[in-house]
C-alpha cells in the first residue's frame, strides 16, 4: 500500500482530555515558579538599588539607578567570614563523606553481630536537636581546647555528619554485589585494599550526594557557627550576615539583600553544576539491579 492510501487514524476521545491536562499543569507549575522566584526577584531587585531609593521605591519596582555599591560593602564586611567559611566547609564536607563512607561499608558488607543496632544508634544522632546537645557541647569543646575556634567547629560537622553521610553510603553499597568484596578477598586483599581498589572507585554517585548534602548544610549552619565561634576573626559568613548593615543610622536593607546573594552563590553554584550527578546519585542508590 502507497503512502498515499494509508489510513490516518483518527484521534481518540482522550487525546484532547490529555492535551487540556498537560496545558493545565504546564500552567500550574509557572504559577508555582513565579511564586517561589519572587523572594528572589525582590532580592535581586533590592540589592541593586540605592540607599535613598530603597527608602522611598516600592520593593516591587525594579532598581532605576542600578549600582554595585551594595555588593562592594557587603564584600568588604563578609569576606573574611567567607574565606572562613571556606575553611570550615571544605575539610568538615571531606573527613565526614570518607567516614560515611566506611561506615557505609562496613555495615553493608562486613556485617558482624550487633552492627543493625550500631547502625540504628548512629542514625538516632539525625533526630538529636541541635538545642538539646549545645551546653555540654561547649563544655566539652571548652575542655579540649577547641572552643571558639575552626578546628572545633569542623570537629562538630564532622560528628552530625555522620549519620546521614553513613545512612547514604549503606543504601548505596547494599545494591554493590557481594561478589567484588569475595574476589577481593580471594585475591588477598585485606580491608582497606578491597575498600580502596574496588569500593571506592564505584562510589563516585554516592559521594556526589553526600558532598552536596553536606556543603550545603555545613556552608548554611548557623547555630553551631553562632554558639561556637564568639571572636569575629574566626566566624563563619552565615554568623557576619547576621549582623550586615544595621547601625544606629538605621538597616541598609540593600547592603544586606547583596550580602545574602554573595552567601548563597557557592551552594547555587553547586547544584547547578552538579543537580544532575545528585539525581543521578540518589536513583543510584534506590533502584535495584
Amino acid at each position: 500500500m502507497s503512502s498515499s492510501t494509508m489510513a490516518v487514524a483518527p484521534p481518540t476521545a482522550d487525546q484532547p482530555r490529555q492535551s487540556a491536562g498537560r496545558v493545565a499543569l504546564y500552567v500550574l507549575v509557572i504559577i508555582f515558579a513565579i511564586f517561589f522566584l519572587f523572594p528572589l526577584y525582590v532580592g535581586l531587585s533590592t540589592a541593586f538599588k540605592s540607599m535613598s531609593e530603597v527608602t522611598r521605591s516600592s520593593i516591587w519596582a525594579p532598581p532605576t539607578a542600578p549600582t554595585l555599591e551594595n555588593f562592594k560593602l557587603a564584600w568588604d564586611v563578609l569576606s573574611r567570614g567567607f574565606l572562613n567559611s571556606v575553611y570550615l566547609t571544605i575539610p568538615a564536607v571531606i573527613i565526614s563523606s570518607i567516614l560515611g563512607s566506611l561506615n557505609g561499608y562496613v555495615l553493608s558488607k562486613w556485617q558482624f553481630r550487633g552492627s543493625n543496632l550500631i547502625f540504628a544508634l548512629i542514625l538516632f544522632g539525625m533526630f538529636i536537636p541541635y538545642q538539646a546537645i549545645l551546653i555540654p557541647l561547649v563544655q566539652f569543646l571548652q575542655g579540649v581546647g577547641a572552643y571558639g575556634s575552626i578546628p572545633g567547629l569542623i570537629l562538630v560537622h564532622v560528628i552530625y555528619g555522620i549519620p546521614i553521610t553513613t545512612l547514604i553510603f549503606r543504601n548505596y553499597y547494599v545494591d554493590v554485589p557481594t561478589e567484588l568484596i569475595e574476589s577481593g578477598t580471594m585475591d588477598g586483599a585485606g580491608f582497606f585494599g578491597i575498600y580502596r581498589h574496588v569500593v571506592f572507585p564505584i562510589s563516585v554517585p554516592a559521594f556526589v550526594v553526600v558532598l552536596i548534602w553536606q556543603f550545603t548544610s555545613v556552608w548554611n549552619e548557623f547555630l553551631f557557627a553562632v554558639s561556637i565561634t564568639s571572636n569575629p576573626v574566626v566566624q563563619p559568613i552565615t554568623v557576619a550576615l547576621a549582623g550586615l548593615g544595621a547601625s544606629t543610622a538605621g538597616t541598609n536593607y540593600g547592603m544586606q539583600m547583596a550580602g545574602s546573594l554573595l552567601t548563597a552563590v557557592p551552594t547555587l553554584l553547586v547544584y547547578i553544576f552538579l543537580s544532575r550527578y545528585f539525581i543521578e546519585g540518589l536513583l543510584a542508590g534506590s533502584v535495584k539491579g
